[in-house]
């Protein structure tokens, strides 16, 4: 006869506190997102789970979630048309039903996305990268779901950009060159500024899940910086990335509203409630620092901004 064992996780703790969240993290899972008439989108995922925990109990049930994330991916991978983050939705669902000592479930998710691509200038297939975001967070009022993307671009800086222009139009007119022309010379070449690789994160937030799809939310995030990079470049498209991240120079603020700019633009139905994050770093060429910016508001706020009506 198998002994009964003690369940210590529901006893009472020495040091009666409460905790926000208790779970487990780096949980790598095989995910399948099925799409209507397309090959489905495999993606490597690794998953956080989270519960809140009450004063008067020790621990949570760690099998249990783990349990819960395998039914749920089980049930991802047999669904049609099944958004990623519906995949946090449901598990954090779950979670909330299995834990009757929570009042909130939390579950995240990363996986590595690749879509495919040709390159600007040469027309070479090639792939690029994103760090695909997902998450929900499911009380008994409801399941806030949220979705986007971390990519990479390029970047320059407006203010380098300036002082060499400033520099080549006083060489310019020491040899005689007339004020039309230097200024006609500059606008169709543009001038070295000191360039970084940046990094743009965008999501959105909203109950249920934001109607917006994950790959738009994508070149969303990617046309924000100065220029796309991509992982195949033979001589013109480096030129072509050149010429055009100068052409169209940024600072990481300018990055932000971009993104800002561009859900407004490409999501025009989205909830007024949605809650959008958008955050860009800069990995700065002349500098040991890095530059940052970050906003979140909600769309009726960004819609206002950006369409001037403040």
């Amino acid at each position: 006869m198998t002994p009964q064992l003690p369940d210590v996780q529901a006893s009472s703790p020495d040091v009666t506190v409460g905790l926000n969240r208790v779970g487990v993290t780096g949980v790598e899972k095989l995910v399948e997102i099925a799409r209507e008439e397309k090959r489905p989108y495999v993606l490597m995922a690794e998953f956080e789970v989270f519960v809140d925990l009450p004063s008067w109990r020790k621990g949570a049930d760690m099998s249990r979630n783990m349990q819960v994330i395998d039914e749920t991916l089980e049930a991802a991978v047999s669904e049609t048309n099944y958004r990623v983050e519906d995949i946090c939705g449901n598990a954090a669902e779950r979670l909330l039903e299995k834990h009757d000592y929570t009042e909130q479930a939390e579950v995240r998710m990363e996986a590595e996305f690749v879509t495919r691509e040709r390159t600007p200038e040469s027309d070479l297939p090639t792939q690029s990268t994103a760090d695909v975001i997902a998450s929900a967070t499911a009380t008994e009022d409801g399941t806030h779901e949220e979705v986007g993307a971390r990519v990479t671009g390029m970047t320059v800086c407006p203010c380098s950009q300036g002082m060499s222009a400033a520099r080549a139009r006083e060489k310019l007119r020491d040899q005689g060159v007339d004020d039309r022309t230097i200024e006609e010379f500059l606008k169709e070449v543009p001038q070295p500024g000191h360039s970084q690789r940046g990094h743009a994160t965008l999501t959105v937030e909203s109950e249920g899940g934001p109607d917006v799809d994950l790959t738009e939310l994508i070149e969303v995030a990617r046309d924000s910086m100065s220029a796309r990079i991509y992982n195949l470049a033979k001589r013109p498209d480096e030129d072509h990335m050149t010429y055009q991240s100068h052409l169209d120079a940024k600072f990481v603020e300018d990055c932000v509203r971009a993104m800002a700019e561009g859900v407004i633009e490409e999501f025009p139905d989205l909830d007024d409630e949605a809650v959008v994050r958008m955050e860009q770093s800069n990995d700065e060429s002349i500098h040991q620092h890095n530059a940052h910016a970050e906003r979140v508001a909600d769309v009726a706020t960004l819609r206002s901004e950006v369409n001037g009506d403040d």
